[in-house]
């Protein structure tokens, strides 16, 4: 079986034999597989009334389990985004009623952000499109193929994620 990787690694050895080309076997098809999931995901979230950025922000919301809410400091970590961006998300997130800003019971000078039942829907919508998006672009790998992916993956970005609190 060949992609266009082949192709494009065939041209670059030819012309660049004294390098090593394994980096750009990995990263080219690595960099291909990305586009055709942020493809897949603008779709998956579109359908569903909702951009990317909506849906890192409802995500980590209805992730947190019932009664879906976070600080925004927590959202901060959960999202990586400046706390400056994240206000700016949340005004307009409360603006579209997919969430609403409360008053937090143990801070009095804090606020919680929860997920409203119109923003449980459509980030639960959004969800189960992209796994049907996701499971396409892995349906001719078996199920150990899969797993073996994961592991050499998780491998790869592990030193690169930020401990666990």
């Amino acid at each position: 079986m060949r992609d266009e990787v082949d192709t494009l690694v065939e041209a670059w050895a030819r012309e660049r034999g004294d390098l090593d080309l394994a980096p750009v076997e990995v990263f080219s098809r690595i960099g291909r597989l990305a586009r055709r999931l942020d493809l897949a995901r603008k779709d998956a979230f579109t359908a569903h009334g909702i951009e990317s950025w909506e849906f890192d922000v409802l995500a980590a919301l209805r992730r947190a389990g019932a009664p879906y809410e976070l600080s925004p400091g927590r959202l901060l970590r959960e999202t990586l985004v400046t706390s400056g961006t994240m206000t700016n998300r949340v005004d307009r997130l409360v603006a579209r009623s997919l969430v609403d800003r409360l008053p937090d019971p143990r801070d009095r000078r804090g606020v919680l952000v929860r997920l409203t039942p119109e923003g449980k829907t459509a980030v639960d919508g959004a969800f189960e499109a992209l796994l049907e998006a996701e499971s396409l672009l892995l349906a001719d790998l078996s199920a150990r193929q899969r797993t073996e992916l994961a592991a050499l993956l998780r491998a790869l970005l592990a030193p690169f994620s930020p401990p666990e609190p």
